[in-house]
């Protein structure tokens, strides 16, 4: 985006604060509203704060029962008051949150600093229409068994979640990249992206939160260890699908040197790839959980500069119930057609996709 170009869209549009104002929202209120994709806004192609467009405010102003339609699809309510509207004891919701039967939408840190979920009262009144016989009863034998074990799908289902909604309403693919690499730590991102001006460019184009970052030191911190991805499974579709979107902000523009030289970076990089086509034709490595090499893409899929290829055996999950897949499949498992990590997941590559090329062994038999 040139200059002349920003400049009209930053005069077209107003900060994010005043747009609140203007909807009649709070601060958080309007925050969910723009994850859920219920405002539109707008960011500049090299990054910083969100802004909303002015014709976004005057559409939504117009919509029959404003304001207080747009508050009552972003009311969020904690585990007393979810367990209240949904007729159940505040044990079993927390249970029942745990096994990811539905996901949460945000959280705070209570003054003990614990993390406290919220979660949206109307997916909590769909959850209650559509498993009714999860609200009584003994919970399913799989279920229990998660639970014993200690299993809790609230923070891998709040990632997931977060993660897609920024994908969808990004729209430059380096900015897509960025949230893709938002899930993974420092030693993780530096095996997908060996380039240094590539990993410092996702940082700066990493689309920023709507009212900027967390302000207190606690919430900061609470922030920074529920980001990365944990779990095996989970880390290995994270770099997948962050070699996916790299190939595609690669194929956009490069990224651009310190001082902004992107041709003197197209070319280094193109070295490199040249080099590697002629070192392992042409082979790109992925690397899997925990650091180890997870196997060669062919054409350089994962990225330029790799050579080398090992097989990854990844663990297949745990059962759960029909409750606990259906969270998943909703809130942390790809859409349908693309890769996933686990198991036979819907989704799942078979024979020459993207999982079986990056060395996938899976134990489930489900190879093409």
């Amino acid at each position: 985006m040139s200059g002349r170009d920003e400049a009209a869209v930053t005069a077209s549009t107003v900060a994010a604060g005043r747009a609140a104002r203007d909807l009649g929202l709070r601060r958080a209120e309007f925050e969910i509203a723009v994850h859920l994709g219920l405002i539109e806004v707008v960011t500049a192609r090299d990054g910083g704060r969100p802004r909303v467009p002015e014709e976004e405010i005057t559409r939504l102003r117009k919509v029959p029962g404003f304001p207080g339609s747009m508050a009552e699809r972003v009311r969020t309510v904690g585990t007393a008051e979810g367990a209240a509207l949904l007729g159940i004891a505040p044990a079993r919701f927390t249970r029942l949150a745990r096994a990811g039967c539905f996901c949460p939408v945000t959280f705070y840190l209570n003054r003990y600093r614990a993390v406290v979920w919220l979660y949206l009262a109307d997916e909590l009144s769909a959850f209650a229409a559509r498993e009714p016989e999860l609200l009584g009863g003994r919970a399913p034998v799989e279920m229990r068994a998660l639970l014993e074990m200690g299993v809790d799908r609230r923070p891998r289902n709040w990632r997931s979640q977060r993660i897609d909604r920024l994908v969808s309403r990004s729209r430059d693919p380096w900015a897509r990249a960025a949230v893709q690499a938002s899930a993974l730590d420092p030693v993780q991102l530096a095996e997908v992206v060996d380039d240094p001006y590539e990993r410092a460019y996702l940082v700066r184009v990493r689309p920023e939160p709507v009212f900027g970052r967390p302000a207190s030191p606690a919430a900061r911190e609470a922030m920074a260890e529920l980001l990365p991805a944990d779990d095996p499974d989970e880390i290995l579709w994270r770099r997948v699908s962050l070699t996916l979107e790299l190939d595609r902000a690669r194929e956009d523009r490069p990224a651009p040197a310190p001082g902004g030289d992107v041709a003197v970076h197209a070319t280094s990089v193109g070295g490199m790839a040249g080099a590697a086509r002629s070192f392992g034709g042409g082979a790109g490595v992925a690397r899997g959980a925990g650091g180890a090499a997870t196997g060669a893409a062919a054409g350089g899929a994962v990225g330029a500069g790799r050579a080398a290829s090992v097989s990854l055996v990844v663990p297949v999950p745990h059962p759960a119930t029909a409750c606990v897949e259906a969270s998943r499949v909703a809130a942390a498992v790809p859409p349908a057609g693309a890769p996933g990590p686990a198991g036979c997941a819907q989704g799942l590559p078979r024979g020459r996709g993207l999982l079986a090329r990056l060395g996938w062994r899976g134990r489930g038999g489900c190879a093409g």
